[in-house]
């Protein structure tokens, strides 16, 4: 399974009036992950959308164990679950500095193409990028 890790700081605006990170920002954090996982593999969605495909997110579950906190440096680990047919499927991980699990997830992709706006197969180019 090919993971990836970035490094986040959490700011201000992303915590409630306790200082606690608001649980939906943390969809974001996974977006971050992500996009920074398909870079690493040499996928842009920039180029995925211009070639006519856009990968919506149709699921996503998350599993909150310990809070995170205002200025906290977060480390997102993104990690392939499932590549095949028309979906992609990524599990996730958030620990803080002090190596702490505060977060884990699992989000669903569908590719869709962009003309019909119907599910469509993985890109063979996709395919073969990720897979080698």
């Amino acid at each position: 399974m090919k993971e990836h890790k970035i490094v986040i700081r959490v700011r201000y605006a992303e915590t409630d009036q306790m200082g606690v990170v608001y649980h939906g920002n943390y969809a974001q954090y996974f977006e971050i992950g992500r996009v920074e996982w398909l870079r690493n593999q040499g996928v842009s969605y920039k180029e995925l959308e211009k070639s006519g495909v856009m990968l919506p997110v149709v699921s996503l579950s998350m599993n909150y164990k310990k809070p995170a906190f205002y200025d906290d440096e977060l480390t997102v680990t993104t990690s392939l679950k499932y590549l095949g047919g028309a979906k992609i499927e990524f599990d996730y991980e958030i620990t803080n500095a002090q190596g702490d699990l505060l977060t884990t997830a699992h989000t669903v992709l569908v590719f869709v193409d962009m003309k019909t706006k119907r599910p469509t197969q993985v890109p063979a180019y996709l395919e073969e990028l990720i897979n080698h």
